[in-house]
């Protein structure tokens, strides 16, 4: 970068606080605000603002990273929100997963302010938010993108113009369909083995070697032998991500019935008590038709 931005990082939870992290890693000038309590790090190294409208205000180039669709909204233009604060110029970069439609509204509005607007999801969980090493799906004009390119390599490693505004959401859609429908089959597969009297941990291990090894399995597949869903990424974020699959596909015509049977399990994990868990814990729904665990809580065992 030939020059030295100012950065505006709204949304200090999970993923926000480490993406942020990286920033102020790089001593690059940031300006924070979020809902919550704001980590320690930020209160001592960077400048914690009072509302949304002060970090766009202050900052040239303000990123979001909060939970859904109408929480952008809120952000972006609700009482004290981003586009008060924004002047001619300034970029928004929204790293939240959403509905494309609505990320396509809210860049026009921002756009007529005389701003750039780039839909920036990232896919990787607290694991590779911590390591920055993220996969970045980004919708938006060539020129904004390139503004935000070297900021975005901070926190991932995988950072690709997918087209238009709100391309980047559909892709993060499509990957959300792939991750969960492997999570259900990894699911399936190690209740089977278990209940087959396999033990699941070996089967784990022997598949790793195969063609069904998958950084599904390898990852998700512990966390279901081992029984360590604390997340990570939750199962009522990804309960969202695929509503919003099953919104596209009705709008679009298009069928995605496996799609819609990973949903029910995730709606099933839900209303088991599960929805803070992380999204691996979808098996819980599978272990309660079968009336088998994969391996016992460690609180049963």
């Amino acid at each position: 970068m030939s020059y030295t931005p100012r950065i505006g990082f709204i949304g200090l939870g999970i993923m926000g606080a480490p993406m942020a992290g990286h920033l102020l890693d790089a001593d690059l000038p940031l300006f924070v605000h979020t809902r919550g309590k704001v980590p320690e790090p930020f209160v001592s190294s960077a400048m914690v603002c009072a509302s949304a409208t002060e970090v766009a205000q202050r900052a040239d180039i303000v990123f979001l990273m909060v939970p859904d669709t109408p929480d952008v909204e809120e952000v972006l233009f609700g009482e004290r929100g981003v586009a008060a604060g924004l002047s001619a110029g300034k970029t928004v970069v929204d790293c939240s997963s959403i509905d494309p439609i609505a990320t396509k509204a809210f860049a026009r509005k921002i756009e007529a302010l005389g701003c750039a607007y780039v839909d920036a999801p990232v896919s990787g969980g607290e694991v590779g938010a911590k390591a920055a090493s993220l996969t970045i799906m980004c919708g938006g004009e060539e020129a904004a993108f390139a503004r935000v390119r070297p900021l975005l390599e901070k926190m991932g490693k995988n950072v690709t113009l997918v087209g238009g505004v709100g391309d980047g959401q559909v892709c993060k859609v499509a990957n959300q369909i792939i991750v969960a429908l492997n999570i259900a089959a990894v699911g399936e597969a190690l209740v089977f083995a278990s209940k087959a009297g396999a033990d699941p941990a070996k089967v784990r291990q022997a598949l790793m070697g195969g063609f069904a090894s998958s950084r599904i399995l390898e990852v998700h597949g512990e966390r279901m032998i081992k029984r360590t869903f604390a997340p990570g990424f939750r199962i009522s974020l990804h309960q969202k991500d695929l509503n919003l699959a099953l919104q596209g596909a009705r709008a679009l015509g298009v069928a995605l019935p496996q799609t819609a049977s990973a949903a029910q399990l995730m709606n099933a994990c839900a209303a088991l008590g599960h929805g803070q868990e992380d999204h691996s814990a979808l098996v819980r729904a599978l272990e309660a038709m079968a009336g088998h665990p994969v391996a016992p809580d460690p609180k049963e065992a």
